[in-house]
């Protein structure tokens, strides 16, 4: 069997790093398993497909296309402010497709395997040489303004559908008319996601100065995209401050993932919040750590804070398989994840001093902490261990008649 995975961007958001466990698992699975990746930009993803022996054509996306998309449109007068930008767009569409369609061709694929809203697309587009296409929905099609009626006119070119969630696999059947929608709960390496080993300071690579030993350390852990919640993190920790809770510090780790336009905060603007909240002192920005196993271990609570339904969540999932003390925004496929006040603290989103109060619940009951992160570990080494998700992706395969 020969799969070739699509993936748009070789930055390593959390789109990216599950990939790479799902090829770990599936080699794992089938040792003799030929694997290929087709990415449509350098980064560290190209270096971790590498590092294990895929077969990598980096195929630049054009910039009209890699910074297009209707992630952030909302209503008919975001449709026309960014009708330009998807003209020019699609415009570059059939020329990147031609190249994309010889750079599969090269590979020879018996299954295409999609890993983002622009490659379903693309996939799309390809011509029908008998290797079925799967695309792995990621995302709320149904939420897209423009892509759930153009995914919708696509799909039947998709063989098969992965959904990472249950909420996912719902929306897809509304927003793409399938009801053979497959989930599969995305995987993490329970061998490296650990409680216990090395750790990163997060002071100095903040800019802060050593904090003393007793502060309870509060982080999110998210890329830059600005549905993520810094913003309700911030005003989250500035409500806790001035509540006079246990000494605490709260950092931001992450960075920029994707050129789409206007989706992601800057630096600059959550530093401009961060010392508009007054909180200099105390918060610190953090840039993206390739080992974000050591960055969980540094903290005494994470949190989910995302302001739109999570597909997902695969903060939720490290954190818990680190044993950490979690809050996470009860909701999408987020609310899957945790049973509150069990393995985590489930909280309603979008709401500053609500989590605020469950980081005061927190920060002041170490015990609670440590009962929260105890139980996070054994859920999360039960459901999402690497070792099910390349099995169950491979029986999908099979069942698409590419088993072989």
């Amino acid at each position: 069997m020969r799969v070739l995975f699509l993936d748009p961007v070789g930055t390593m958001g959390g789109a990216e790093r599950c990939l790479l466990d799902l090829v770990a698992s599936m080699r794992d699975a089938r040792p003799g398993l030929q694997t290929g990746l087709i990415v449509g930009g350098p980064g560290p993803l190209v270096e971790g497909a590498e590092r294990l022996g895929m077969g990598v054509t980096v195929l630049p996306l054009p910039r009209a296309l890699s910074r297009a998309g209707d992630s952030g449109i909302v209503g008919l007068r975001g449709i026309l402010q960014q009708a330009p930008a998807l003209a020019v767009a699609t415009g570059a569409l059939g020329a990147y497709a031609i190249q994309l369609e010889r750079a599969v061709r090269a590979f020879a694929p018996t299954v295409i395997h999609s890993n983002g809203i622009k490659m379903h697309l693309l996939s799309a587009l390809l011509p029908n040489r008998g290797a079925p296409v799967v695309w792995h929905l990621r995302d709320f099609i149904g939420q897209r303004a423009i892509m759930a009626h153009v995914l919708r006119l696509a799909s039947p070119r998709a063989a098969g559908l992965l959904a990472i969630s249950r909420a996912v696999v719902d929306d897809a059947a509304r927003a793409l008319h399938r009801d053979d929608v497959t989930l599969v709960y995305d995987a993490i390496d329970t061998d490296c996601f650990v409680p216990e080993g090395p750790r990163v300071d997060l002071d100095a690579l903040a800019g802060l100065p050593p904090a003393p030993n007793d502060v309870v350390r509060i982080g999110l852990i998210a890329t830059y995209a600005r549905w993520k919640g810094q913003e309700v993190f911030i005003d989250a920790a500035a409500s806790y401050v001035r509540s006079n809770g246990p000494a605490a510090r709260f950092y931001i780790i992450g960075g920029t993932a994707y050129d789409t336009d206007a989706s992601q905060f800057t630096v600059a603007e959550l530093r401009a919040r961060v010392v508009d909240r007054g909180l200099t002192s105390v918060f610190g920005l953090v840039p993206f750590q390739a080992a974000p196993e050591r960055v969980y271990r540094s903290l005494d609570v994470a949190v989910h804070a995302s302001t739109k339904p999570e597909p997902f969540g695969r903060t939720i999932a490290e954190a818990m398989t680190c044993g950490r003390a979690l809050i996470a925004a009860r909701e999408g496929g987020a609310a899957e994840l945790v049973t509150d006040d069990v393995d985590a603290l489930a909280v309603a989103p979008r709401d500053p001093s609500v989590l605020a109060e469950a980081m005061r619940a927190l920060a002041s009951d170490p015990a609670r902490r440590a009962r929260l992160g105890a139980a996070a570990r054994v859920t999360a080494s039960a459901r999402f261990a690497r070792g099910r998700i390349g099995p169950e992706v491979l029986a999908a395969y099979a069942r698409l008649g590419a088993g072989d």
